[in-house]
């Protein structure tokens, strides 16, 4: 048996997120890391398009789902998990520290529905922890900055790293949301530099910074410690000044609101109104008092 899944990489341009159907050869037990949801903020309409097509391929190849796995609460897409929950069986995975993500965000959407203890997920893995996709052996990796509640899935000499790192000439993620913190990802992107220079990086999120034309999403260490834009030839107090530099004029992902709050309870919809409908909340910040009347 190898530690060596198939993989297979699906692009969503509007969001630009990578959605990952990880496979085990011999078993032909599969995961889904990351998972997009079709969601229009004009008019409010959500569609499976961008997961139908991951599913189109399992069930062309007699794949079993057994994970739908999250590497954070996103807050540029939202997670399709529980529709592949819904169509497989698949359980739902996240970080542990997704309680801390939660009991941030919970009193900004007066989410009174939230527990705040991570149980609308299936499985909340640990640092260290692993699990099995068939014969394929996973270890968590916690990666906390741009969030609290981070997590890398490594498998073999292959890790899917979130957003904790872009490609090298894009270079690593914001941690200006709250509970971000520039310290812990540079603490957190040293652990996976430590990983021999051949082990492979997979992206989560791909943008075409100038001079490039292609999308691109798998890279190395090696290639990380030889040319990441923010990393090259740094040390961790130059890269907090220039990331939170950065993040200070990067402006708010389009989906932020509806993300954050339908991927804190596991990708589901607040519960329906007594109209029969769903709601999402946008929290109001009033600068000038006299439209407080």
């Amino acid at each position: 048996m190898s530690n060596t899944p198939k993989i297979e990489a699906f692009f969503d341009e509007p969001t630009n997120t990578i959605s990952y159907l990880v496979r085990d050869p011999d078993s032909k037990l599969a995961a889904v890391i990351d998972p997009v949801l079709d969601y229009n903020p004009v008019n409010g309409e959500v569609d499976t398009r961008s997961v139908d097509r991951i599913l189109d391929v399992i069930r062309a190849e007699g794949l079993t789902l057994t994970h739908a796995l999250e590497t954070h609460a996103h807050a540029d897409h939202l997670s399709a998990a529980p529709y592949l929950k819904a169509e497989t069986g698949a359980q739902i995975g996240i970080g542990a520290h997704i309680k801390d993500v939660q009991k941030i965000f919970r009193p900004m959407f007066n989410a009174d529905d939230i527990k705040a203890d991570g149980s609308d997920f299936d499985l909340l893995f640990n640092d260290g922890e692993t699990f099995q996709i068939g014969g394929l052996t996973v270890e968590i990796l916690h990666t906390p900055g741009h969030t609290p509640a981070d997590i890398c899935y490594k498998i073999g000499d292959v890790v899917f790293v979130g957003d904790t790192l872009f490609m090298p000439d894009y270079g690593t993620a914001r941690t200006d949301f709250p509970g971000g913190d520039a310290h812990r990802l540079w603490q957190s992107i040293q652990r996976l530099l430590s990983l021999p220079r051949e082990t492979k990086l997979y992206m989560c999120h791909d943008y075409l910074p100038e001079g490039r034309t292609e999308y691109r999403w798998e890279t190395t260490v090696g290639e990380q410690i030889d040319a990441n834009i923010h990393l090259k030839d740094t040390g961790e107090e130059t890269f907090v000044h220039l990331r939170e530099a950065r993040d200070a004029k990067l402006a708010a992902p389009r989906l932020l609101l509806p993300s954050i709050q339908v991927n804190i309870r596991a990708g589901r919809f607040p519960k329906a109104e007594a109209n029969g409908v769903r709601y999402l909340r946008i929290p109001v910040r009033i600068k000038n008092r006299k439209l407080m009347a």
